[in-house]
């Protein structure tokens, strides 16, 4: 057995062999490691299907047993299996390449059983490698620290990929226990620094490969090879769409991972700063980043959701190469400035070199400044070190306003430039602890957040809600009572919000110049309401009957869905509606009275009557003037009225002479006595000769009609005017015939010029 207080790598156990003998082996030995066989991990089926969903938990299944049964075993047996069992870092290797990282997790499969089985591995595996982290679990059970560095270096436990790979699995939420991790390795094995110095360049060739695959100029060190002059290499615009839709999946992985580990090992910066690391991120940032995203906007995608999808790894690729440039920053410049070190003056140097450099690179500069605010870092080296240039810091910022003029965005206001060493000192405090609090995305760990597509400017949002407004002005007033609401909610909006900063520079009388005109008394300015947009709606259908926003009832009779229905015969012989309102229309007639008696004193205007009352009309009235008059014949026998001819229409004179005389026919007839039932034959003949006689003799002398000529003679003889004449008339007058007066109507066409002639 083992000894106690005695490291493992010194102990000696004794066991039976193979034919019941003892013999004493190391505690480390590979005869005492178990014979298992650890599976290799696969990841969760994106499709779901269910043989793929069962055989995923199987294999799921007996890794998280067989990791739960190493993590059970002793010191000893567990150091054992770890350091002689090639199948279990095979399967733990697998883990960290095939796990899916954090945006990955959107495109699983919806299965409740595989999510919890997926998050089983995730715990074991990490608990896993805690424990093969730690060299020391108790006061029996431990290693000696350069054994234990000895042993994780040459057998290969660690190394620098599983390290970026252990950061941005387990980071989020894990981000302490992982630095405690890292930290211990590095600390007891320091040949890791010599591989991290040694991996940098592989990671800045990330950078290299994607910019030569979007057809870009690699800079820097190593662009060693000669590019030649007829090779055109594919753009991000003309690639294919799988080759596009790799490389943004590459490029959000290596910087979500670079970031994790940079973000949970600080320590690791210093290596990073040492091989231009920043400066070389910038330039990829700004020559790749513009190109990949116009790509994304203006490409057409096969799969829905595809574009949506490459856009929200790009944006988080975009905000993952922010955050790495503030970590280097931070940790390699700005920390010993706060520390108070000895190098303060040069770190305060450097970092106003890089960010001078930051200056022809419009666009980073621009997002860098959006989320990492460089008026705060001017302002707490003002405060560290009051001896910085003010020229160069005020060029810095308006060189900053420059970046985002040029790249078409108007700078939040929350971004406050502080010009001179007044300022500087006004916002020592804000800038002091947005440094030294969660400036960092790191305690978010390294799982990737969703970031929205940048779409134009942004603009400045108010950072508090009303509630937390509400609650930052009674802390202020509580030490500032007489200070008004108004000139309160303008400080805070001045300075961010930091009712620290708007105490102190209130109470130092050092507040900014905007602040100093302001009434101190000023009460808090009315929010008008925002009106209500249905009642300042203008339409067509205004107060009509059906405008329910003005109406509270509609008549519904008059509404129907579809098409209404008509009403049948039967229904409106039913209808009998129309007799109650002739029945109510008869009734007013059914009392009649014929005399009304007045009572004296009441006049007859009070019943409706109208007493007409003249001596004049009945004066005549008993003498019969004319009554016994004969009324003569010729009154009755005259000759009706008639036109004059010269009046009447040229084309119908027939039809009003034979009118006249049926109607004196007509008279005549009348004028016969009734009493005759049958008259003289002789006499109607008598009649009707004398009425032929009369009417040739009204008519006078009619020559005969002469014919038409419109054949007029042979060719070569002229034609005589009748028969010029008569060709004109038939031209003219053809169009009464067979051709419905075409001619007539093509004439006149002609003469309005619709046709050319």
């Amino acid at each position: 057995m083992a000894c106690a207080q005695v490291p493992l790598d010194e102990q000696q156990v004794t066991e039976l062999g193979p034919l019941g003998k003892e013999h004493t082996l190391p505690a480390l030995h590979p005869a005492r490691k178990e014979e298992r066989f650890f599976v290799p991990y696969k990841s969760p089926p994106e499709d779901g299907s269910p043989a793929e969903v069962e055989e995923f938990l199987e294999h799921a299944k007996f890794i998280t047993e067989d990791l739960e049964w190493l993590l059970a075993l002793p010191h000893d047996k567990f150091w054992c299996q770890v350091v002689f069992d090639e199948t279990l870092q095979r399967c733990l290797d697998s883990y960290l390449h095939h796990a899916p990282r954090g945006l990955d997790l959107a495109t699983m499969p919806s299965s409740t059983a595989v999510a919890d089985m997926q998050r089983c591995v995730h715990r074991a595996v990490f608990l896993t490698f805690l424990r093969m982290a730690t060299h020391k679990e108790s006061k029996e059970s431990f290693l000696t620290p350069s054994v234990f560095g000895e042993i994780i270096y040459e057998n290969f436990l660690f190394d620098i990929p599983k390290f970026l790979d252990l950061c941005v699995l387990f980071g989020k939420g894990n981000s302490q226990l992982l630095h405690k991790m890292i930290e211990n390795i590095f600390t007891n094995q320091p040949s890791y620094y010599i591989d991290l110095d040694e991996t940098v360049p592989t990671v800045l060739q990330v950078f290299d490969t994607i910019l030569d695959k979007c057809g870009l100029h690699c800079e820097g060190a190593t662009a060693m090879e000669p590019m030649k002059l007829n090779a055109h290499k594919p753009t991000a615009m003309t690639m294919s769409q799988q080759d596009l839709v790799d490389l943004i999946l590459y490029l959000c992985d290596s910087t979500t991972t670079i970031h994790a580990f940079l973000d949970i090992f600080p320590a690791a910066c210093s290596s990073f700063h040492s091989h231009g690391f920043l400066s070389r991120l910038i330039s990829f940032y700004e020559s790749a980043m513009p190109d990949l995203e116009k790509a994304v906007r203006k490409r057409n995608f096969d799969a829905t959701g595809l574009q949506e999808d490459l856009w929200k790894r790009l944006s988080h690729s975009c905000r993952k190469i922010v955050e790495m440039a503030q970590l280097l920053l931070h940790h390699t410049c700005l920390q010993p400035i706060l520390e108070g070190g000895e190098n303060m003056q040069s770190c305060a140097e450097e970092l106003l070199q890089h960010f001078t450099s930051f200056l022809p690179e419009k666009r980073f500069l621009s997002d860098f400044d959006e989320q990492f605010p460089i008026a705060d870092y001017i302002s707490l080296l003002q405060q560290a070190l009051p001896v910085i240039d003010e020229t160069r810091t005020s060029y810095l910022l308006q060189g900053v306003e420059s970046a985002w003029d040029s790249v078409g965005r108007r700078m939040p206001h929350g971004n406050i430039q502080y010009q001179g060493a007044a300022g500087g000192a006004a916002a020592s405090s804000a800038a002091g602890s947005a440094f030294l609090e969660s400036r960092d995305p790191g305690s978010g760990g390294a799982e990737a957040m969703v970031d929205a597509p940048r779409k134009g400017n942004n603009g400045a949002v108010c950072a508090v809600s009303e509630a937390e407004l509400e609650s930052l002005l009674t802390c202020i007033r509580d030490l500032l009572p007489d200070l008004g609401e108004g000139f309160l909610l303008a400080c805070l909006k001045e300075y961010h919000y930091n009712t620290e900063l708007v105490i102190n520079n209130i109470l130092e009388d050092r507040l900014a110049p905007s602040l100093d005109t302001l009434d101190r008394a000023m009460p808090r300015p009315v929010v008008e309401p925002i009106p209500d947009v249905l009642n300042v709606r203008s339409n067509v259908f205004d107060d009509d009957e059906f405008d329910v926003f003005r109406r509270d009832q509609v008549d519904m009779s008059r509404i129907w869905k579809g098409r209404r229905k008509g009403e049948s015969a039967k229904e409106l012989l039913n209808d009998k509606q129309h007799i109650a309102e002739q029945k109510a229309r008869y009734l007013s007639y059914e009392t009649v009275v014929d005399e009304v008696v007045i009572e004296p004193g009441e006049s007859s205007e009070a019943y409706g009557l109208d007493d007409y009352d003249d001596e004049y009309d009945d004066t005549y009235d008993m003498g019969q003037v004319g009554a016994n008059d004969l009324d003569g014949d010729s009154l009755l026998s005259r000759r009706p009225f008639t036109v004059p001819q010269i009046l009447r229409k040229g084309n119908k004179p027939e039809f009003e002479e034979e009118a006249e005389e049926e109607e004196e026919e007509e008279s005549l007839q009348n004028n016969v006595n009734r009493d005759q039932f049958v008259q003289d034959p002789a006499l109607l003949r008598e009649r009707a000769e004398a009425r032929r006689a009369a009417m040739h003799q009204r008519r006078g002398f009619r020559p005969e009609p002469r014919p038409n000529n419109v054949v007029g003679q042979p060719k070569g003889r002229g034609q005589n005017q009748e028969t010029v004449v008569d060709r004109r008339k038939k031209e003219a007058n053809k169009g009464r015939g067979a051709n419905h007066n075409r001619r007539n109507m093509a004439d006149r066409k002609r003469n309005k010029g619709m046709i050319p002639s």
